[in-house]
């Protein structure tokens, strides 16, 4: 009896803990960021190199994991001199700091969502909070699929991209500090590989 309790007691706990791993669908997502632009105009980019996952413990996301990488050369705006200026010091330095990285948690308040975690940026650290909208799931032939769209907004010169060319009047920047962030999310669950017949080592 003392034995079929322990085995229980285990089965119980792994049951409790069991994860579930979501990897970004990047035919169905994009990376994207919006700058002011000589103080009357927006200007957008993306980053087409990325990945990520979500581990979650929990069908509705509550205190999952989320982890993602951006690669700052894969920074793109339509404009192939823009783009190289972006590559370079002034702004990520693309060869020196090849990665855009964020670590946190997906935290579920009632129905709204927000992830908290650290962005990392020229390998400057700091704590940031995006709002999240869950879109929900939907069953497939090849598992769940989960969507969200991410909002926020980072200062670049937080994270040294503090090149500060400014107008005529002296005190306007042509590029403006602040930098929101969006990003439209499609998750693909990742089901677990089947046991190979026949066992043994």
């Amino acid at each position: 009896m003392k034995g079929f309790l322990t085995v229980a007691m285990i089965f119980s706990l792994n049951v409790l803990i069991a994860q579930t791993e979501w990897k970004l669908d990047k035919n169905h997502s994009d990376i994207r960021f919006t700058v002011t632009h000589m103080t009357i105009a927006e200007l957008d980019g993306e980053f087409t190199d990325f990945d990520g996952k979500i581990m979650s413990t929990s069908d509705d996301f509550n205190n999952a994991t989320v982890e993602f990488t951006a690669k700052t050369a894969s920074v793109s705006t339509d404009n192939e001199g823009r783009d190289k200026h972006l590559k370079n010091d002034d702004f990520f330095n693309a060869e020196k700091y090849p990665d855009i990285k964020f670590l946190g948690k997906l935290i579920k308040k009632g129905k709204k969502y927000s992830l908290a975690g650290d962005f990392t940026m020229r390998d400057v650290t700091k704590p940031v909070t995006f709002s999240v909208k869950y879109n929900g799931q939907v069953p497939t032939k090849r598992g769940r699929k989960a969507g969200f769209i991410l909002t926020g907004t980072v200062n670049r010169f937080d994270y040294g991209v503090k090149w500060d060319s400014k107008l005529d009047d002296g005190k306007s920047l042509v590029v403006g500090n602040e930098v929101m962030i969006t990003c439209h999310i499609e998750l693909n669950e990742v089901k677990p590989e089947a046991p190979k017949p026949g066992g043994g080592e």
